[in-house]
């Protein structure tokens, strides 16, 4: 399961004047708010009056992502940014309001793999035939409708224009919650390996992206994986990879280039670099314990030096009784220096200018 916080949309799809829905979705947020903290999650609420989406005016198809308008770029961010969704909705003559249509409409990649609830309201059927409708066009749109979900019948949960709180639909919304956020972590893998700036990996199904701050649990598991051996074949535990918290972690994320290797949602291997001077320094080369040998960091090595071109040299250090290392760097063409003071060893060797052997430039995010 991914150690990412899931970002969870409410959306109020009523915009009627003097509609329910306002109030249903405050009854939401505040019943669900306690346990969205207690599983990691963070909440937004929006209605569908603060999209200010007029028809669907895009000429180009939503497919695409090709979007001339500012309404529709600040939607597909909205969008884009969550992990999964909450419908507030009514029924308007057994179907959802056009509103949400409309709204569903306006985009494409930007729902694939998330998981939509919904919490409905409405008179002798409680608004359930609208997320039978509703439930038809958002399949299409591989978002993944839930099971589990909310229907309020106004007249016995609706008390002067407020919805009347009790047990047994707390219950139920946050079971919808429990569900959602269930759901959104299983579907991350999906997510990831369809979003932009993705470009294929080694393996079968892999696939390689810049590291973010967000990043910063799976680079610190890797760490802690990869360099306890080091730590053994050095005789010391001053090893800073093995003592960052995810918090220092984020913070290197934040100014070093650094790229990953990832497969149904695992981190298998990173490597990370940037300029300073006439040299390009490449760190934290890792690869899974369980996938060395297969060539993994042979092919993250030359990612990072292939994004070197320009720099005098690429440098590397690592420590002065890896001697493993030092043998895989040496059969990739680096130099070693004496040992320096601190137990480490640099290796060095002229930058490519047109790596003869590295990857294409389309599989270096992050690394440019």
């Amino acid at each position: 399961m991914s150690t990412k916080r899931p970002r969870v949309l409410v959306l109020v799809c009523s915009s009627r004047p003097g509609a329910l829905g306002p109030a249903v979705g405050r009854w939401l947020t505040e019943a669900i708010t306690p346990r969205a903290r207690e599983l990691g999650a963070d909440l937004t609420s929006l209605t569908i009056d603060d999209l200010a989406l007029p028809f669907l005016d895009e000429e180009e198809h939503p497919s695409t992502g090709v979007y001339a308008h500012e309404h529709t770029r600040r939607w597909s961010s909205l969008a884009d940014a969550a992990d999964g969704f909450l419908f507030v909705t009514p029924e308007y003559n057994h179907a959802m309001p056009a509103t949400l249509k409309n709204a569903l409409d306006y985009l494409g990649p930007e729902w694939a793999w998330k998981p939509v609830g919904f919490v409905s309201y409405g008179n002798t059927s409680a608004g359930t035939r609208a997320v039978q409708h509703a439930k038809q066009v958002v399949a299409a749109l591989r978002l993944v409708p839930l099971g589990s979900t909310v229907a309020l019948r106004i007249a016995d949960a609706i008390q002067d224009g407020q919805v009347r709180p009790n047990d047994a639909l707390t219950g139920a919304a946050t079971g919808v919650l429990d569900e959602l956020v269930r759901v959104a972590h299983a579907l991350r893998p999906l997510r990831e390996r369809d979003a932009a700036g993705r470009a294929p990996g080694p393996l079968p199904g892999s696939y390689v992206r810049r590291l973010v701050p967000d990043d910063a649990p799976e680079v610190t598991v890797l760490q802690r994986c990869c360099w306890t051996e080091e730590a053994i074949a050095n005789d010391t535990l001053a090893v800073p990879a093995l003592h960052e918290s995810p918090q220092e972690v984020r913070a290197w994320l934040a100014e070093w280039d650094a790229t990953g290797l990832w497969l149904d949602g695992r981190l298998l291997a990173m490597v990370r670099a940037r300029r300073s001077a006439d040299d390009w320094h490449i760190g934290r080369l890792a690869v899974v314990p369980d996938l060395r040998g297969h060539g993994l960091g042979r092919w993250m090595l030359r990612t990072a030096e292939a994004a070197g071109t320009g720099c005098g040299r690429v440098v590397l250090s690592t420590g002065a009784a890896s001697h493993r290392n030092i043998a895989f760097y040496e059969s990739a063409g680096y130099q070693a220096s004496a040992a320096r003071v601190d137990g480490t060893i640099r290796l060095s060797k002229a930058a490519p200018a047109g790596h003869p052997g590295a990857a294409p430039a389309s599989v270096r995010p992050g690394l440019a």
